[in-house]
């Protein structure tokens, strides 16, 4: 498993939506640094610029991070 240190996972903390497999959720996490790490299916509809990526989420992820934000 790929270390997560510095990163506070906001989505598929329990809510039993049943998505989740081995580990490999869409999720949304909030830094140390006050950004955001979206972990979802690689989008590949268009290459993104070198060194930036794509993914793709459910907009129920998407809710779920800011819920748990209090946003």
């Amino acid at each position: 498993m790929a270390e997560r240190a510095g990163l506070t996972r906001l989505t598929g903390t329990g809510n039993g939506n049943g998505e989740c497999g081995e580990d490999d959720c869409p999720h949304v996490y909030a830094t140390d640094r006050g950004s955001f790490v979206v972990q979802g299916v690689v989008f590949g509809d268009f290459t993104p610029p070198q060194g930036e990526g794509l993914v793709e989420i459910p907009e129920s992820v998407l809710r779920e991070a800011v819920r748990a934000l209090g946003w």
